[in-house]
């Protein structure tokens, strides 16, 4: 495998700390991503050394999470953190430590991590320190975790949706026994906060394979928020067909669930999980969008973008398409890519000039409805003159 090799200021806290005569380690995230050959996104470093030492080592280092051991360490405009190496106590609420204490060793802080692929360390000498064969699960694709699978799951619930994200984001498989796990302890998962599952299930979804949402729900991990399982994956190969874009995927996968009969009300769905008011809002108007037959005419389209807005209507066109198959969202961009009027904001004359005809109240916005209408079948005679003339006047 081909090796990224950290930046500057990332070998230079690790070596900043070994010379001081702290034990000091990239670890997690960022080493799997070294050993595969990705580029990774964060550096993480593990240390024996203390918080107030890493502060010493570093004085212009904060204070960003004592509790856990956890110190953000500056070099010129860059930041990482760098954690002692710890041991955890009891999970009472399944997803957060009842306590941490501080350890000397590398092993242990390394035998609570999740799976063997983040519980590998990299020092600045290459010489990686890897005790439970994470190095040997990558190579063969396969997400395990650190020890018992059912304990991992009781400390934190939320490592169940991070198995099936790394499983989908890597193309890997699921360790039998910890997929058993997972089956067994899905139902911590409805503890979990909806932000929380909202985020994994999003992470899943970006993904090349975010078909594989499917095992969120065929497991039960979404169970807190469906009315029953959808029972079918063949559907959900639609969201591979449709724009890689998280409110696009959301609405269709509510979809999904609705023709299943798994939820009831796509916003509803949507709004349980905390989505944005934007996906909860094109989440209703695509449903109610596609009860009907799309538009076949450039007039019935400017008249259904008129009634519904660009995002809605575009969402559910894509969502048409990826579930149906058709080039309807063609049609559509032909539509906005020829610039045609479908709303009063972009009318060649405004509520002012028909002000100044008299027109007021209800006369008024009936007169600017009739002029949209008329502009969006005949997209030609969107000028000044001919609108005056038809409110009632000409220019003089």
């Amino acid at each position: 495998m081909s090796r990224s090799i950290p930046p500057k200021y990332v070998r230079h806290t690790l070596i900043r700390l070994q010379s001081r005569g702290y034990q000091a380690y990239l670890v997690g995230g960022c080493v799997r991503d070294i050993l595969m050959g990705r580029q990774p996104n964060d550096w993480d470093i593990c240390t024996s050394a203390l918080p107030h030492q890493v502060m010493e080592v570093f004085p212009t280092a904060r204070p960003t999470g004592l509790k856990h051991g956890t110190v953000t360490v500056y070099i010129n405009s860059r930041s990482l953190e760098v954690t002692t190496f710890r041991s955890e106590g009891s999970y009472a609420d399944h997803r957060h430590p009842d306590s941490v204490s501080f350890v000397g060793d590398l092993h242990t802080d390394l035998s609570r991590r999740d799976f063997t692929m983040n519980a590998i360390a990299l020092p600045v000498d290459g010489l990686i320190r890897d005790p439970f064969g994470g190095m040997e699960d990558i190579k063969n694709g396969i997400v395990r975790c650190v020890g018992e699978p059912e304990r991992r799951f009781e400390e934190d619930a939320l490592r169940m949706l991070r198995a099936l994200r790394f499983a989908a984001r890597l193309g890997f498989e699921i360790e039998a026994d910890t997929m058993a796990a997972i089956e067994k302890k899905a139902p911590l998962a409805a503890a979990l906060a909806a932000e929380r599952v909202r985020d994994e299930t999003e992470k899943i979804m970006l993904t090349a394979a975010p078909d594989r949402v499917f095992e969120l729900v065929r497991l039960g991990l979404l169970d807190a928020f469906l009315f029953e399982r959808a029972e079918h994956p063949a559907p959900f190969a639609a969201l591979r067909r449709i724009i890689k874009k998280p409110m696009e995927r959301w609405v269709l996968l509510a979809l999904i669930l609705l023709e299943q009969g798994a939820i009831h009300s796509v916003e509803k769905f949507l709004s349980s999980l905390r989505l944005d008011s934007r996906t909860v809002r094109c989440g209703e108007d695509t449903g109610e969008i596609l009860q009907n037959e799309l538009p076949e005419s450039p007039y019935k389209w400017k008249k259904l973008l008129n009634s519904y807005g660009v995002a809605s209507v575009s969402c559910a066109v894509r969502c048409h398409d990826a579930l149906h198959g058709g080039k309807k969202y063609n049609e559509l961009k032909a539509v906005l890519k020829s610039g045609e009027c479908f709303s009063v904001k972009h009318l060649a004359i405004g509520g002012d000039e028909l002000l100044e005809l008299g027109l007021r109240g209800r006369e008024l916005g009936d007169m600017l409805a009739f002029l949209l209408d008329y502009v969006m079948e005949y997209p030609e005679n969107n000028r000044r003159e001919v609108l005056l003339s038809l409110a009632g006047t000409s220019e003089d």
